[in-house]
């Protein structure tokens, strides 16, 4: 069994900084740090550290920020055959780190924003899994949701960032993952989140989480529902623990885990994450999350 992931590739440009700044605010922060990042290649990685087999298809540019955005999928074994290098600057994220660990994002998208359905794998059927994310121009998600949809993959969707409520590609989706802003966002009534994601699921997917950040997650399908707490932690950088749980999450699925103990492999390792600073950088292997979840 195999996990296609279809998504961003960028470099993150991260700095520590007091507070994030306000509207028209100057902050002086640390040195900066270039890792790798981009939500499709985050998740991509933190799958592959969690134990799954996994292929990439996204894109970079052939600039000097190219290396960076690639070092950690190369380092996790992800299988870059669905790579491709357009003319366009690589992705980027400019990332502001403050004390206690929130953070702010700005995304240049680079050559994330010119694939095309185009460039999507020709054939799905080696794959099992596909995730999807909202960094890639909708029109490339959507298609690659409907032809593994089709081909009777399991479709995950890491809603994030959120867009408009795109109907024709939740009819595609198998299991949708989201905060509760993006959960808002999408739902389309009021009321507390199980209500609200009880609601979503009428739009198509056969389950749907919400992550709570330290509270946990709050998993709903037609007929259950899972309260997960998160591991007690101090934090010190959220910037990928919700890469970390979509990856850790679809890697369990793949390797045919109960859906309670892939989520709760999922909210342990998005808790380790948070530990330490950076997105790819911070996510831990399968060896770590056994060990916490013991």
């Amino acid at each position: 069994m195999t996990l296609l992931v279809v998504g961003s590739v960028n470099a993150d440009l991260t700095v520590q900084a007091p507070h994030i700044p306000a509207p028209g605010e100057t902050v002086l922060g640390g040195d900066v740090r270039v890792s790798p990042g981009g939500k499709g290649a985050n998740q991509a990685v933190a799958a592959a550290l969690a134990g799954a087999r996994v292929t990439l298809c996204g894109a970079v540019g052939a600039d000097s920020f190219r290396e960076a955005a690639l070092r950690g999928l190369t380092r996790a074994g992800v299988d870059l055959g669905g790579l491709h290098t357009l003319d366009a600057p690589t992705g980027l994220a400019l990332i502001t780190v403050a004390q206690g660990g929130e953070n702010a994002i700005t995304v240049a998208s680079g050559a994330n924003a010119r694939m095309t359905p185009g460039h999507l794998p020709a054939d799905l059927p080696p794959f099992t899994h596909l995730l999807l994310q909202g960094e890639l121009p909708a029109g490339v998600t959507r298609e690659a949701a409907r032809r593994a949809h089709a081909a009777g993959l399991t479709v995950l969707l890491n809603a994030a960032p959120v867009q408009a409520p795109d109907p024709e590609l939740l009819a595609h989706v198998t299991h949708l993952l989201v905060n509760e802003t993006e959960l808002a966002a999408l739902a389309p009534s009021g009321g507390e989140v199980e209500a609200q994601a009880r609601a979503l699921l009428a739009t198509g997917p056969q389950a749907i989480t919400v992550t709570l950040g330290a509270r946990g997650s709050l998993t709903v399908t037609g007929t259950e529902a899972y309260a997960l707490p998160a591991l007690p932690v101090t934090p010190v950088d959220t910037t990928g623990a919700g890469d970390t749980f979509a990856g850790v999450l679809a890697a369990g699925l793949v390797a045919g885990l109960p859906l309670p103990e892939a989520l709760r492999a999922a909210g342990a390792a998005a808790s380790l994450a948070c530990t330490r600073p950076g997105a790819q950088d911070a996510m831990p292997t399968r060896e770590e999350i056994q060990a916490n979840l013991r």
